[in-house]
C-alpha cells in the first residue's frame, strides 16, 4: 500500500500518469470487483416432504380389484419450481432464494400419492400414468396453494384438488377438494416446512380415505 501511494505521489509531481501507474490502478479495480463478487453467499437449504409408513396401513387385507394410474399433478409455474413460496394471502407471492425443495411441490405430491397407494396394499396395482400398465382409473390433481401465509398466527396453506377418471368410460367419477391453513409453530422457514408437511399429509390421508370408500362401493365389472 505504501509503494502504491508513493508511486501515485511521484506521478502527480511530474504532472502525468505513467503506463505502469495506470496498469496498477486497473489491476486494483479488478481485484476489488473480484473480492466483492466473492462475498459470502448464504448456503442453500433443501427440504423434503416425509412419507409416514402408517398412512395407508389401515386398509391392508381388504383388497379392491382395480389398477390405478397416478397422473401428474398440475399447478402454476411457482409450484413447478423448487423454491419455497410465501404470500400475504391470495394476491401477492414471493419466493425464498436460498430455501428450496428437493423437487418441485407438484412432483413431490405425485410421488406421495403413488407411494401411499402402493403401501396401502388395497389395490391390484398402482403405477404412474405413461407406464406400460393398463389402468382401470387415472388419478390426477391440481395444486393451487402450497405456501407460507403471513398473518397472526403465521400459517402454511395447502389447497389441492384430486379427480378420478374411468379409463373405460372416459368420465370423471370421483373428485375431492382439500384446503387448510395449518398454524406454524415457530418463526423460521424450517417451522413453515414442518407445517406444510403436516398439512399435505393430512390432505392426502383425507383424500385417499374418500377414494378408498368410493372404489370399495363401486367395484369394476
Amino acid at each position: 500500500m505504501k509503494t502504491i501511494t508513493a508511486m501515485k505521489r511521484r506521478n502527480c509531481e511530474v504532472g502525468g500518469v505513467s503506463m505502469r501507474a495506470k496498469t496498477a490502478v486497473i489491476f486494483l479495480a479488478l481485484a476489488a470487483v473480484a473480492m466483492g463478487g466473492c462475498a459470502a453467499v448464504p448456503a442453500t437449504k433443501f427440504y423434503q416432504l416425509t412419507v409416514p409408513g402408517d398412512m395407508g396401513a389401515g386398509g391392508q387385507g381388504n383388497g379392491i380389484a382395480v389398477t390405478l394410474l397416478v397422473g401428474p399433478i398440475g399447478g402454476s409455474h411457482v409450484y413447478r419450481d423448487d423454491r419455497l413460496i410465501y404470500g400475504n394471502g391470495s394476491e401477492e407471492l414471493g419466493a425464498y432464494e436460498y430455501e428450496r425443495w428437493v423437487e418441485p411441490p407438484v412432483e413431490m405430491i405425485q410421488e406421495m400419492l403413488l407411494r401411499e397407494l402402493r403401501m396401502s396394499g388395497r389395490y391390484r396395482g398402482v403405477y404412474t400414468l405413461g407406464s406400460a400398465a393398463h389402468g382401470d382409473y387415472v388419478l390426477r390433481g391440481n395444486l393451487y396453494d402450497f405456501k407460507e401465509v403471513s398473518g397472526n398466527p403465521l400459517s402454511a396453506r395447502v389447497t389441492l384438488d384430486l379427480e378420478l377418471r374411468d379409463t373405460k368410460g372416459g368420465t370423471d367419477v370421483w373428485s375431492h377438494h382439500y384446503t387448510h391453513d395449518e398454524p406454524v409453530n415457530g418463526k423460521d422457514v424450517a417451522a413453515v416446512v414442518s407445517a406444510l408437511d403436516r398439512n399435505v399429509q393430512e390432505g392426502i390421508r383425507e383424500a385417499l380415505a374418500s377414494l378408498d370408500q368410493y372404489l370399495a362401493a363401486h367395484p369394476t365389472s
